[in-house]
């Protein structure tokens, strides 16, 4: 019998006791991590408080700039990338920051020996969304800086395979704010209580369905994707993967997986005939969901292979991403990637 103090006792775990304990995993560790995650809880707080003030104050619409993207920049995406370059940056651990909203990695602390990760981020995800009032989200990996490399080039520091990535995770902005995060011992969802201005341990040890109901893609594009692809939506559509799927697509990115690992199913961003090599960015979209997916037990590919076995060749590359549970996945590989 678990008793009601013992229960409360469990439902208040931070987020920064939290990683206390898992960085005890870490030989050697002496809180730096702590300190480094705590840049990105921090930022977070501050970036959900503006979106739970869009439309009260000047905070909506365009910035009128373009980012390395080719996309209007959001008023907010500047404010979110600003907030967390400030609060990652005065980690004395973190060397480089790489972000979507920046044309190069930024370089911090080179004269100092603790500088030794690496932290790429998609600070607003969706962020188009913002003025429907639509969920959106953050998005982190975090990369240990190989050995024998120094500070004269960043691009190693970054261009590492999504399977060297020692954390990962998001926060999604909807009706409640949670952050989602693994450093490769499960996943972890913790919920901002506004009461104390912490995030509070919600969803301990996240596992994702072995099969789900839903199926999240764009269909508007679906006279655009590999012919190989419109047939595994049509087999999900059909019933035969044991009866037939629903659509559920919210056009965010992370409020779309967010579901998929809570739900189980599939979620899809093909490649199409204006986008043959897919429109997500690998480093800071596409790596950390499927570091998580696999940490909770599903699984992600590019429809070639594995996501977390591709090299990088550049910082913003692009890339499909399929990810989801077990049974969806494997009828992927069987309809897709076997057709080529």
């Amino acid at each position: 019998m678990v008793l009601a103090s013992q229960k409360d006792a469990t439902l208040m775990i931070t987020v920064q006791q939290h990683i206390l304990q898992e960085q005890q995993r870490f030989p050697g560790a002496t809180g730096e991590f702590s300190w480094l995650l705590s840049g990105i809880t921090m930022a977070t707080k501050l970036i959900q408080a503006k979106i739970r003030q869009a439309g009260l104050i000047d905070i909506l619409g365009v910035q009128g700039n373009v980012n390395v993207q080719g996309e209007v920049q959001q008023k907010l995406d500047v404010y979110s990338n600003d907030v967390l370059i400030q609060y990652l940056s005065s980690r004395e651990s973190i060397g480089v920051l790489a972000s979507e909203e920046n044309e190069k990695p930024l370089l911090f602390h080179q004269d100092s020996m603790e500088a030794k990760y690496a932290v790429v981020f998609d600070p607003l995800d969706g962020s188009s969304n913002i003025d429907v009032n639509v969920s959106v989200g953050t998005t982190f990996s975090i990369l240990r800086r190989p050995d024998d490399v120094g500070f004269d080039d960043t691009k190693p520091w970054v261009l590492q395979p999504g399977a060297q990535q020692i954390a990962a995770g998001y926060v999604v902005y909807g009706s409640s704010t949670i952050l989602v995060y693994s450093v490769g011992n499960g996943v972890h969802g913790f919920t901002l209580d506004p009461a104390i201005g912490a995030y509070v341990l919600s969803h301990p040890n996240m596992r994702m369905p072995e099969q789900g109901r839903y199926y999240s893609v764009n269909e508007a594009y679906l006279s655009r994707f590999p012919t190989s692809y419109a047939e595994y939506i049509q087999r999900l559509r059909s019933g035969e993967l044991g009866y037939p799927y629903a659509s559920r697509y919210i056009g965010s990115m992370v409020a779309d997986f967010h579901r998929t690992l809570l739900k189980g199913g599939v979620f899809l961003y093909p490649p199409t005939t204006e986008q043959p090599d897919g429109k997500l960015r690998l480093l800071y979209e596409a790596n950390p969901v499927a570091f998580l997916a696999e940490q909770a037990g599903g699984r992600a590919f590019d429809g070639h292979g594995n996501i977390l076995d591709i090299v990088p060749e550049s910082i913003h590359q692009r890339t499909p991403l399929v990810v989801g549970s077990q049974v969806e996945m494997l009828d992927f590989e069987r309809t897709v990637m076997k057709t080529g």
